[in-house]
């Protein structure tokens, strides 16, 4: 059974060890396995500061007492951009496939609409179908393109930009 529920700092180990295993198992995360250098308390604190920010939030996937996978929703601080709000999400690929992508992002969408978030970005390499399937079905549409993004194995990548619009719960109908 997989329970979602929001990481708190007692979590960090957890979390770093979910990120070192995320580097090393998918080449669609940012970081490369030799890359991430963060150490628990550093952790700790990501997790403390998203806790206190109204417009951010970290989420778990637990599965067998281990995390199975994580999403990150950071907002903005500014009254100019503090609707909107930038999407992380790795999944560990053996719990894939089970609906856990699909429970992140409506508890994500929930969130957002209580926040006063009404816009959700994320970037997605243009070759990861997965990850472009479940952002699709989530209501996230491609807004471009991020040609030659990053470089990967010595090749270029392409990067979508992809939002949401939630309704915005103060708008009058």
């Amino acid at each position: 059974m997989v329970k979602l529920r929001k990481l708190v700092p007692e979590d960090a180990a957890k979390l770093l060890e979910l990120q070192h295993r995320l580097d090393r198992e998918s080449k669609f995360m940012l970081l490369e396995p030799d890359e991430r250098h963060t150490q628990v308390r550093q952790v700790e604190e990501m997790i403390r500061s998203f806790a206190h920010a109204d417009t951010s939030l970290l989420i778990c996937a637990e599965a067998e007492g281990q995390l199975a996978g994580y999403l990150s929703v950071r907002g903005e601080d500014t009254r100019r951009n503090r609707h909107s709000a930038y999407i992380v999400i790795g999944i560990l690929s053996a719990y894939q496939g089970m609906g856990i992508g699909t429970r992140l992002f409506r508890e994500m969408e929930i969130w957002a609409a209580e926040s006063g978030i009404v816009r959700l970005e994320l970037t997605v390499m243009t070759h990861n179908e997965q990850a472009i399937a479940l952002y699709t079905k989530s209501g996230f549409e491609i807004e471009g393109t991020k040609r030659c993004s990053l470089l990967i194995d010595g090749q270029w990548v392409d990067e979508y930009y992809m939002s949401k619009i939630i309704p915005d719960p103060f708008a009058a109908p």
